[in-house]
């Protein structure tokens, strides 16, 4: 019922650009190229948490984009779950583009924490990991999204969490669903995120996955094979320049 309402009031209120606040339009197209403009990149947080898989972004998290995130996820503008998966999309293939066919890719969103997910009214990295599934099947890249991992205990608020404390505060904290390591088995696993800050959360759950899938997921080549995110801080991007 929230979702409903929250589509139908984009339709009957005033919008603005989410990114710079122009009146009209829910994203206008300069924003739109400060998130899908430029081609997606390896991101390297520093220092790098040990099981990070190779991360690609498709744009710095900083001034429009930052924005649009949080517009997103935090105020509900759900118009923004395209424009954000086909961001994550563009992540997505580049971290996988050199790979064989070896059955579709498997798309495993991080979960947010249930009191999260109840108070903002929707997931949104599951949300935008569904758009991004689409537009990959639209160009012709099999995926689908497989929201298999859970958190197995709480956590604390990251919020102000350097980069040690992160890790302390995830390990162990993420597992997968009974059953989703058969499921995780037919495909290539691309875990995938809204943002990456110091790569903490994507290596605990490169971790959750690998545990579950055992020796046979590390014998037959599957398993985690990257990490996506639509957004990352820019020092990971001015690390990948250097």
């Amino acid at each position: 019922m929230r979702d409903w309402w929250r589509e139908f009031s984009g339709l009957v209120l005033p919008v603005a650009c989410a990114g710079c606040g122009r009146p009209g339009t829910e994203l206008c197209p300069v924003c739109g190229v400060a998130l899908n403009g430029a081609p997606a990149r390896r991101v390297r947080p520093s220092p790098r948490p040990a099981g990070l898989p190779a991360v690609h972004a498709a744009a710095p998290y900083e001034n429009a984009v930052r924005a649009v995130l949080l517009a997103h996820k935090e105020r509900g503008a759900l118009g923004l779950a395209k424009p954000l998966g086909r961001a994550l999309a563009a992540s997505v293939r580049a971290g996988t583009g050199q790979m064989g066919a070896v059955g579709p890719l498997l798309l495993v969103p991080v979960p947010s924490a249930r009191s999260a997910t109840a108070a903002r009214g929707h997931d949104p990295v599951l949300r935008i990991a569904r758009a991004a599934a689409d537009e990959l099947r639209r160009t012709g890249r099999p995926a689908r999204v497989l929201p298999v991992l859970r958190q197995r205990r709480a956590v604390a608020d990251q919020s102000g969490l350097g980069a040690h404390r992160r890790r302390v505060n995830l390990a162990g904290a993420l597992g997968v669903a009974a059953g989703g390591e058969r499921l995780l088995a037919h495909g290539r696993v691309v875990l995938v995120d809204d943002l990456l800050t110091t790569g903490s959360t994507l290596a605990e759950a490169a971790r959750a996955v690998t545990e579950a899938l055992g020796d046979d997921g590390r014998r037959s080549g599957r398993g985690v094979c990257a990490a996506a995110v639509v957004s990352a801080s820019p020092s990971a991007f001015e690390i990948n320049r250097n």
